[in-house]
């Protein structure tokens, strides 16, 4: 099953090197990874997805606590949260498929970030279900030239934090 794992880690070198290692070593796999200091810029909030049993997410949690550079783990999979991610894809529309992409871009809130001759730069953020039926949706005569995601970000509902 599919993890979404929220860290609080200390902001010093070598601290995200550690919490990679920790996973490479015990053969998990991590399969998206975002860092940013947070409000506190000692302390950085790592978001990481990885897939695996309850057993396993336990040994993972568990493992991480022991980093001396982990301040704080939180698995928020089962929580009530919000989640977004952000994808950044440079297209190719073909002229007879430009009435149909612009109301895929409309219906998915989707923005445009650089047009010229040959392609297109747009944006979508949603949820990683919301992005992928965006490219799902993606009508004939679009061509994806290059697509880029963040991975998902989260944070909790209401006045809740990590810790």
């Amino acid at each position: 099953m599919r993890h979404v794992i929220s860290i609080l880690l200390q902001n010093e070198s070598g601290a995200l090197a550690r919490v990679a290692s920790m996973f490479a070593t015990r053969g998990f796999n991590i399969e998206s990874l975002n860092v940013a200091p947070t409000e506190d810029e000692s302390v950085s909030r790592l978001t990481l997805v990885t897939v695996g049993t309850e057993a396993v997410i336990s040994q993972i949690s568990k493992q991480l606590a022991k980093l001396i550079d982990v301040v704080a783990i939180a698995d928020r999979t089962s929580t009530d949260h919000i989640e977004r991610e952000l994808g950044l894809l440079k297209l190719r529309v073909e002229p007879s498929s430009s009435g149909p992409f612009h109301d895929l871009m409309t219906r998915h809130g989707a923005q445009v970030l650089e047009r010229d001759t040959e392609h297109i730069t747009v944006e979508v953020t949603g949820n990683e279900r919301e992005v992928d039926a965006f490219l799902d949706e993606l009508p004939e005569g679009v061509t994806v030239l290059s697509l880029v995601r963040s991975g998902p970000l989260v944070t909790t509902r209401g006045s809740g934090s990590l810790a």
